[in-house]
């Protein structure tokens, strides 16, 4: 279900705009929608029980969230270092949390199937 809200959030905004739904008054309010709809989502998938849920899930669950804030440390650091590059004053990140929670979909994501095919792999090997 996270993964239908997720691709509803990011089809939703350009079939507004087509429908000609999306002014200058109200960008803004489908811009944070949308985002709001992405973190609910994000939050959904990282809650969800697998089938096999057990002390592995955990670990990697863990190293997901590890690897997510470093990668969303290093996206936030590299923003910064372009806005003073550029000697933008005005833009402001403001995605850091949707970063952070779509880095950590697809770390999850990664560990999960990485683990199922290392299993598949040391199971073949007895």
């Amino acid at each position: 279900m996270g993964y239908v809200i997720m691709a509803l959030a990011l089809v939703l905004p350009f079939l507004m705009a087509l429908m000609g739904r999306v002014n200058d008054t109200n960008l803004l309010f489908y811009k944070e929608c949308s985002k709001l709809l992405m973190m609910m989502g994000a939050l959904m998938i990282l809650f969800a029980l697998t089938k096999h849920e057990n002390a592995e899930t955990v670990v990697i669950r863990n190293r997901a969230v590890r690897n997510a804030m470093f990668l969303t440390v290093l996206y936030l650091f590299g923003g910064m270092l372009w806005r003073v590059l550029h000697g933008d004053l005005q833009t402001v990140d403001t995605s850091s949390f949707l970063v952070f929670l779509v880095l950590n979909v697809l770390c999850l994501e990664y560990g999960i199937k990485k683990a199922a095919v290392d299993a598949l792999f040391k199971g073949k090997r007895r």
